[in-house]
């Protein structure tokens, strides 16, 4: 397998990544243009943000899963 190629798991998770980045990313400059947050005080900021999206999403994905049965028998 080369560098290039990932199987399809990989490939969805690196997707979704890049979504919750950007969507930091947006939530961060949305702060920003508020007055909520200063720009001085980004780094912090944008961790627990990115942290929270990252944790929301993939807890999300992982109850959609197939592998995930919610119903109880």
């Amino acid at each position: 397998m080369t560098l290039g190629q990932g199987s399809g798991k990989q490939i969805f998770m690196k997707s979704i990544d890049e979504q919750i980045l950007r969507s930091a990313k947006e939530i961060i400059v949305k702060f920003i243009e508020m007055g909520r947050l200063s720009p001085s005080n980004v780094h912090e900021a944008f961790k627990d943000v990115y942290a929270t999206v990252d944790e929301t999403v993939k807890n999300h994905v992982a109850q959609d899963s197939p592998t995930h049965d919610t119903k109880q028998k």
